[in-house]
């Protein structure tokens, strides 16, 4: 790969139509899928006109204007979409569980072999940097966003940046100058320093957590309503409707003793505070609701309830293991999804031109966790088809039980 940085040249396509060649013309609903060629390096980020992130109040009629938009054929656009991506990420239990789903790949071994199976060991150091981490962030969080941009700056050393993703058009693969602009940017395809990882079309687990976390907001606002008006005693002072006199020694009173709710009421009145509490005495009904939302998340994200918040009563010990069986499941699937982006000669041809040890045929390797459970009863079975004189060779039993070879 060349290091000389050339500037970015607009690409716009006839009449201002979104677009690029190779796409149909006469059916302008299709995403383009033209292959990546490299052959060119450019620092895209720095030609970028990056807005802030839009906090606006946010309920679910937005969101479903947003994802309309997002899902258009004609002109998707995930700006609105991604301004409330950025806003529910800041919920604490999705933040969590985001990030739990990623470490759990994250804190695994992780090694690259040679076409042979031996572990070139030139690579630990970089697999073992900074920067190659943010790579396998940045390839995580695919899974959540339905895209991701890096931006790799040639040099000496492997330093990547990650490119906002409201200017990652998929569907006429540029990386637009404008977060709202479809038709006008770099195309992608032909860079050998960008890469671009996610299926077109695919807007990201987020899009199914919004609504939950928009709906929690809501709670919380109304919960905090309800403990400011219901978490105090209330006050109530009378006085003869025509003493003005004892009326405003006694406001003057209550108001020198304190900001608990006071109420202030003549004699001859009939008054009566209709509140919620019959039915909802210490505001369990919010917090059931908080719950659900929370559960819903973790579903989403982790496929399970039990192993960010365990339940009571018998059974939940056997329900906890059956959850933590089917988020297994998951990570198995996160390993593979992660392994196989970093096996795209995309990324192996962006390794090389760092200097750094990638051959033909290697591939990168994640170590798999050992389940005692799972192997004691797999053992057993193995052992029982060997007796039978069936022949499993010494590598399917080095592989099997992680047994390092002598």
């Amino acid at each position: 790969m060349a290091t000389t940085i050339s500037s970015a040249k607009k690409t716009k396509q006839p009449n201002g139509q979104p677009g690029k060649p190779g796409v149909n013309k006469e059916n302008q609903t299709i995403y383009a899928d033209n292959p990546i060629v490299g052959g060119e390096e450019k620092l895209v980020i720095n030609e970028l006109q990056i807005r802030q992130v839009v906090r606006t109040s946010s309920d679910i009629r937005n969101w479903r204007s947003a994802l309309n938009a997002a899902e258009s054929r004609y002109f998707p656009n995930r700006t609105w979409l991604y301004n409330l991506y950025e806003e529910v990420v800041l919920d604490g239990h999705l933040s969590g569980i985001m990030q739990k789903r990623i470490d759990t790949v994250l804190n695994k071994s992780l090694l690259y072999k040679d076409s042979e199976g031996r572990e070139v060991a030139a690579m630990n150091a970089c697999i073992a940097s900074r920067q190659f981490r943010k790579v396998l962030q940045y390839i995580m969080e695919t899974v959540f966003w339905g895209v991701s941009g890096m931006e790799f700056i040639p040099g000496a050393v492997l330093q990547v940046r990650s490119i906002p993703r409201k200017h990652i058009k998929t569907k006429t693969q540029l990386i637009s100058f404008e977060e709202n602009v479809q038709d006008e940017g770099i195309d992608y395809t032909k860079l050998d320093n960008v890469w671009i990882t996610g299926e077109a079309e695919d807007l990201g687990l987020l899009n199914k957590c919004v609504p939950y976390v928009l709906y929690k907001r809501g709670l919380f606002a109304d919960w905090a309503q309800f403990i400011e008006i219901f978490g105090q005693p209330v006050r109530i002072a009378r006085y003869d409707v025509f003493d003005n006199n004892t009326r405003d020694a006694l406001m003057e009173t209550l108001e020198k003793a304190g900001s608990s709710l006071a109420l202030l009421i003549p004699k001859t009145a009939d008054f009566e505070i209709m509140d919620g509490k019959t039915a909802n005495a210490n505001g369990e009904l919010q917090y059931t609701f908080k719950e659900s939302c929370n559960q819903e998340l973790s579903i989403i994200v982790l496929g399970n309830t039990e192993t960010t918040s365990g339940s009571n009563g018998a059974g939940s010990q056997a329900k906890a293991k059956t959850h933590l069986e089917q988020q297994q499941q998951i990570s198995r699937y996160d390993i593979a999804y992660l392994t196989s982006m970093l096996n795209e000669p995309a990324f192996s041809r962006i390794l090389a031109s760092y200097g750094l040890p990638v051959c033909t045929g290697g591939y990168f390797e994640i170590s798999r966790d050992i389940d005692i459970d799972f192997l004691t009863a797999r053992k057993e079975i193995d052992l029982a088809i060997r007796n039978a004189g069936i022949a499993l060779s010494d590598e399917y039993f080095y592989q099997t039980y992680s047994i390092p070879r002598p």
